[in-house]
């Protein structure tokens, strides 16, 4: 089958040797189109996160209204990821990946045009259900088009196009909000997602799974749906709330119940939404596992080094991403690099040595002080972005290309969700070791630096915004008091962002462990035959 797409391919003729319009399925065309679609989604998750207080002041919101303008186009994106990819599979990949692309920039444009906080966090969910069309398919594209000898290299591409809207997020995004409007940063979609729509309907060449028949699992995709979404509200919950939150537990409880039942139901399911017979692969398990531990240990040392940065160091939005750069710019070349070796010598090696590299950087990162200089970051910055190059290359890899064609999409939108997933639980989890660390040590911290004991006894409340960074701030107090407030406030943060550090190391250094003894050593092979009777057709 490889063999006949890509003569289709390079003679310029259909699936059927119609003839076509120049360009139409030619895979360096298609992997920009799919591009377009990407960067534009990507960009989104990082661009919001820049402009959200200027939001909060515009509406008048409180934090917690404002966590619904991320959190609710989160949920609806990881809600629904692994059917978007599946329904690109049944319907057609390209149809989807025009209709995400479509509906995500529409969407946009009604979220600059909101004119309240209902409005937007509403417009916002409607994104987030479009990108869950739209992003598995731009992989999913990518593994119908491509030859295995070849896959590992466009994914490289692909990451770095990622890495490139993730680093400019932050930029682009501060100087729109301060030269134009919070509204900007979601009108720029627009033009990025018109480009992205005649590219692709240009280029793209469809394809589907032409053995399936029979209509979409409805059921599946509630229960799937909702067990997700259950996941990750608990998650987002326990940050603010704690793991000890019964509200936090009952969600916990709902997506352990509906994802059992999910499981339990594609046994049965005549056309299952989730294969599960797809698990069998090691390539794909494996794969999954170090995605998510990827991303939990990256979206860790992301978010809370920008913590640091802004809230200790005291920098702009703007001026804290330009600090990330050396990571980021980075990873848009090694990432590209890294696909080129992994097409050579198979995910493995690279993926065990990235991980040995972002376990040593972020050990190296765990000696930080409040007054570090930028030095003793930007020194580790560079190696975690080499890593992440293979990493993220060779765990995508692993996943969409150890999938049989035919379940490219549903493949995708299983690393799409291991992506947000392990976001989402970094941030959580390394949260939590951060508070707790600094909610248990900050009494005895206010102490060592002479805070008297009446007073450290009265801020100890103030302990949870102090694991966010934020020094309280007193009145009627003497200036030498306030000052020994400040360094134990800056001393526990940085504590306990120590701990978190670590936490990441002692991650990324069992999965470098993991991705050794679980994936195959070698080059990528084709794996048509990996679910045994399936095969796969392309239109």
């Amino acid at each position: 089958m490889e063999q006949v797409d890509r003569a289709a391919v390079g003679s310029g003729a259909g699936a059927q040797g119609r003839p076509v319009r120049w360009g139409h399925g030619h895979p360096r065309l298609t992997l920009l189109a799919v591009t377009f679609g990407l960067v534009m989604v990507v960009l989104d998750n990082t661009i919001v996160s820049v402009a959200n207080p200027t939001i909060g002041r515009h509406f008048h919101a409180s934090l917690g209204e404002l966590q619904w303008v991320t959190s609710a186009y989160l949920l609806a994106l990881a809600g629904g990821l692994i059917t978007g990819g599946r329904l690109g599979d049944r319907f057609g990949r390209k149809r989807i990946f025009l209709i995400g692309t479509a509906g995500f920039a529409l969407a946009s444009l009604a979220c600059g045009l909101s004119g309240s906080l209902a409005e937007l966090i509403g417009f916002r969910a409607v994104q987030g259900a479009f990108g869950a069309l739209l992003f598995p398919q731009t992989l999913a594209i990518l593994r119908a088009t491509f030859p295995p000898a070849r896959l590992a290299q466009a994914i490289g591409i692909w990451a770095g196009a990622s890495a490139l809207a993730t680093a400019s997020g932050p930029i682009i995004g501060g100087a729109l909000v301060q030269s134009i409007s919070w509204s900007s940063i979601f009108f720029v979609n627009v033009p990025v997602g018109a480009l992205s729509l005649l590219v692709g309907s240009w280029v793209i060449r469809d394809s589907r799974d032409r053995r399936s028949r029979q209509g979409l699992d409805v059921l599946g995709a509630l229960l799937l749906s909702g067990g997700l979404f259950s996941l990750v509200w608990a998650l987002i919950s326990a940050e603010s709330s704690g793991w000890g939150n019964p509200q936090v537990a009952g969600f916990l409880g709902a997506a352990a119940a509906l994802i059992l039942g999910f499981a339990l139901w594609q046994l049965r399911a005549a056309s299952p939404l989730l294969p599960l017979s797809l698990f069998r692969s090691r390539s794909v398990s494996g794969g999954l596992v170090v995605v998510t531990a990827a991303v939990f240990a990256l979206f860790g040392v992301i978010f809370y080094l920008t913590l640091y940065l802004q809230r200790i160091h005291g920098d702009t939005p703007i001026t804290a991403g330009i600090s990330l750069l050396p990571m980021t710019g980075v990873l848009m070349v090694s990432a590209p690099v890294g696909g080129w070796v992994v097409s050579r010598i198979g995910p493995r090696l690279p993926l065990a040595v990235g991980f040995l590299l972002v376990a040593v950087a972020l050990a190296g990162l765990s000696r930080l002080q409040p007054h570090s200089p930028y030095l003793a970051i930007g020194a580790w910055l560079p190696l975690i972005g080499l890593a992440f190059g293979a990493v993220q290359t060779g765990g995508s890899q692993a996943v969409v290309g150890g999938a049989p064609k035919h379940l490219a999409g549903v493949a995708a939108g299983l690393q799409s969700t291991a992506f947000q997933v392990g976001g989402v639980l970094g941030t959580t989890v390394l949260g939590t070791i951060i508070t707790g660390r600094v909610t248990s040590g900050y009494g005895a911290q206010l102490l060592r630096a002479g805070v008297p004991t009446s007073l450290a006894h009265r801020l100890q409340p103030a302990a949870r915004g102090v694991a966010e960074g934020l020094v309280p701030h007193l009145a009627g107090v003497t200036p030498a008091v306030a000052h020994a407030v400040t360094l134990a406030s800056l001393d526990a943060f940085t504590h306990g962002l120590q701990s978190a550090l670590i936490v990441g190391a002692a991650v990324a250094l069992a999965a470098a462990v993991g991705a050794f003894v679980v994936l195959r050593p070698g080059r990528p092979a084709a794996v048509e035959a990996v679910l045994p009777g399936e095969g796969s057709v392309a239109a």
